[in-house]
């Protein structure tokens, strides 16, 4: 069986732009990304904490320390500059896989900065 599991996330990031004349995706601060183990063009979640709007794109790397959080496209019309946004990766894993998953959540402050990182070890049968 194939678990649908949560891998990475931002929490609470701040909306720095929504761009409407753009092809699609969201631009977000490359250390971000990294720090949630979000490659470019994997496909993430953005729900909006002011109206909870989800929407699915995938994500493009902005400049590193830029703190960038951008919505490219049609999401522009539900995202604005200032709203704050949880940014989910997914992944599908086996069973072997998904016991052995190790989730990070990234927090960041008003400009988009780290201020902590945590992993997440799935505690499985008991232990």
């Amino acid at each position: 069986m194939q678990r649908h599991m949560c891998k990475g996330k931002i929490h609470r990031a701040t909306v720095t732009q929504a761009e409407l004349d753009y092809v699609g995706s969201i631009t977000i601060d490359a250390l971000l990304l990294k720090a949630a183990d979000i490659m470019p063009y994997e496909i993430v979640q953005v729900t909006s904490l002011r109206n909870a709007t989800r929407w699915k794109t995938y994500a493009l790397p902005a400049p590193e320390g830029s703190g960038k959080i951008c919505l490219n496209g049609p999401p522009a019309h539900l995202f604005q500059p200032g709203d704050l946004v949880i940014i989910l990766s997914m992944g599908m894993y086996e069973e072997e896989e998904a016991v052995k998953l190790v989730p990070r959540v990234v927090f960041v402050d008003e400009h988009n900065s780290i201020t902590k990182i945590e992993e997440h070890h799935l505690i499985t049968n008991g232990e």
